[in-house]
């Protein structure tokens, strides 16, 4: 017999009904796939504002014990729509962009100028000039050659707010692709060295250019991180860097942001980073740290990244063909085909990501098998869920759930075999709403010009 418990990795609003179908905020999953398809994208909005409220709250409790103030910045490339954008502004975060469209989306959703940073190593100059233009509170420079594009960009009448990211050598994250803080890769500029770091470099080519105002520091190690080790060295590493800049120049950054990229839980039995524990331990450690290099405290800023957005999400899928394979080892493996896929989640198949399912529509006495949940695509490697125990009279028609689907989902959605991208719909209080329109057919051949 399969059993549903709520708790991680599904969000707070998901339940198990009495006739055994589960509700999301007070919302059956089958009128939700009556009234709005499947595959859908469903984001429990309470759930997730109450994420953005306590890494908020959690940090600046442990930063103004420190006497140190702190930002939070809600990660734009987790998910980002009008809505979302609205919602972690409303619970008091900044929000963070990275390209040209998420930063129009925020600026869509009326987040002022000063609540938004520009990420990216390889701003066009496009993107430089709307940022200059919406009066971004930050631009983070992420090369040498990028802060002269800035400052022509700019004017000395009105400089650009800019923080210079660093690579601290500090390896963080679930998968090699999703490090961010090693040498041999794309972002940033290494502390490594002897006294004139490619970082260095970048800080004075900040102070040499009068039409940039440099903020501060910034350092990201990874994503999906579970140990919090990795951010305390990190930390007193770029702070050792902010000190020895003001050994050399005088100047004392105001700012140093603490990146983040903090893991949540995927699988049942799997424990998320605790907000309130973080904060304490890295509020802890630049405090010594700070006190070590003798300089005071800047103001912070952090990036929770897929911890606000991740667990508030799932996604519904309908079943459709159901085939036992005997494997080698003389198991048999059923593979249970839903109608989307890695064009929906590309996760399992680009890093290998796990995720959970069960059914969800139906209450489901049978006893479990081994399964292997699997998309509509034209690929072996279309996995949505490599492994997971699912009712032996799983079936066409069923509805299925995999958790934990907010981030990263739909952002990286595409349209592989011409399939349409699904709905984001939210619940709230036992009712829901569309915040992304499913793509059609005839979305995509608007495309087509023939």
């Amino acid at each position: 017999m399969t059993t549903f418990i709520p708790g991680e990795p599904w969000s707070t609003g998901v339940a198990r009904a009495a006739n055994g179908s589960v509700t999301i905020a007070g919302v059956g999953v089958r009128a939700l796939a009556t009234e709005h398809g499947t595959p859908a994208y469903v984001l429990d909005e309470a759930d997730l504002r109450a994420r953005a409220r306590g890494y908020r709250r959690a940090f600046e409790t442990a930063f103004a014990e420190i006497g140190a103030g702190v930002d939070v910045y809600y990660a734009g490339k987790a998910f980002l729509s009008v809505a979302v954008a609205r919602w972690v502004h409303e619970e008091g975060l900044r929000v963070d962009t990275a390209t040209g469209g998420e930063l129009a989306v925020a600026l869509r959703a009326g987040i002022p100028g000063e609540h938004l940073g520009l990420h990216g190593n390889n701003k066009s100059n496009a993107e430089i000039a709307r940022a200059l233009d919406a009066g971004v509170g930050r631009i983070i420079v992420d090369s040498l050659v990028e802060i002269d594009r800035v400052a022509n960009a700019a004017s000395t009448e009105r400089p650009a707010p800019v923080m210079v990211r660093v690579t601290t050598g500090v390896h963080a994250g679930g998968h090699e692709y999703i490090s961010t803080a090693h040498e041999d890769q794309k972002f940033g500029l290494s502390i490594a060295g002897d006294g004139d770091s490619p970082a260095m470099q970048g800080l004075l080519a900040v102070l040499a250019r009068p039409e940039l105002r440099l903020l501060g520091i910034h350092s990201h190690i990874g994503s999906q991180i579970l140990d919090p080790s990795g951010f305390e060295v990190a930390a007193h590493a770029v702070l050792t860097l902010r000190a020895q800049l003001a050994e050399r120049t005088g100047v004392l950054v105001d700012e140093v942001d603490l990146g983040g990229g903090y893991g949540i839980a995927y699988l049942p039995g799997e424990v998320a980073l605790d907000p309130d524990r973080i904060a304490k331990d890295i509020a802890s450690s630049v405090q010594a740290s700070a006190t070590d290099l003798g300089t005071p405290l800047p103001r912070f800023s952090i990036e929770p990244g897929r911890a606000i957005v991740g667990p508030a999400g799932l996604t519904l899928y309908t079943v459709g063909t159901v085939k036992p394979v005997r494997l080698e080892d003389g198991r048999t493996r059923t593979y249970v085909s839903v109608d989307g896929g890695m064009s929906d989640n590309i996760r399992p198949a680009l890093y290998g990501a796990q995720y959970h399912a069960e059914v969800v529509g139906r209450s489901a006495a049978a006893q479990t098998v081994l399964a292997r949940v699997v998309g509509k695509h034209c690929e072996s490697g279309d996995i949505v869920v490599h492994d997971v125990q699912l009712p032996a009279d799983v079936r066409a028609g069923d509805l299925l759930a995999v958790a934990a689907t907010g981030a990263y989902g739909r952002s990286m959605a595409s349209n592989y075999n011409h399939v349409p991208r699904p709905a984001v719909i939210a619940v709230a209080d036992g009712t829901s709403r569309v915040l992304v329109r499913r793509e059609t057919e005839d979305d995509l051949l608007a495309l087509d010009l023939g």
